[in-house]
């Protein structure tokens, strides 16, 4: 078998402390059918009102609707997320077609820092919220990478 690599027409250095994935999120179109489907990997699932009001969302505050389960695969989060209604990353991936990953998530100190350590990669922030002066998320994509990422500044849990 023999093994090839594709890399950029620029090869670019790994970012300085760019850390590891913490959560792997998946927009799914049946919540309880999901959890069901996934329990034998990622559950025991607990499930939440993941609702967000008054997000910043391709450049306009909007509301969604969104019900969530968290399983682990180690060390890593698997998130589920069944989009309700409203505007939000979630009801655009669900009402091109899609459902399965959507994002991966990287725990940061600070969002906006990262954003800006990002940003000459290609990738922008389309969904964004500062809940308070600690708690922050950004959804980020760039253009032809289907992959989102998320940032997300909370305090650790002790």
């Amino acid at each position: 078998m023999t093994t090839t690599t594709n890399s950029p027409a620029t090869p670019r250095a790994p970012i300085e402390g760019f850390p590891p994935v913490s959560q792997v999120a998946f927009v799914v179109r049946d919540l309880e059918r999901a959890m069901s489907l996934y329990e034998p990997f990622f559950g025991p699932f607990h499930t939440m009102d993941g609702s967000v009001s008054q997000a910043l969302f391709r450049g306009r505050l909007c509301d969604v609707k969104l019900d969530m389960a968290f399983g682990r695969s180690g060390d890593i989060e698997i998130e589920l997320i069944q989009w309700c209604g409203g505007e939000s990353p979630h009801g655009e991936f669900i009402q091109a077609g899609r459902e399965g990953i959507h994002h991966l998530q990287f725990r940061v100190e600070d969002t906006d820092a990262w954003i800006e350590r990002v940003r000459p990669l290609g990738y922008t922030p389309f969904w964004y919220k500062r809940w308070s002066a600690d708690i922050v998320f950004a959804y980020l994509e760039r253009a032809g990478d289907p992959l989102v990422i998320e940032f997300l500044q909370m305090p650790h849990e002790p």
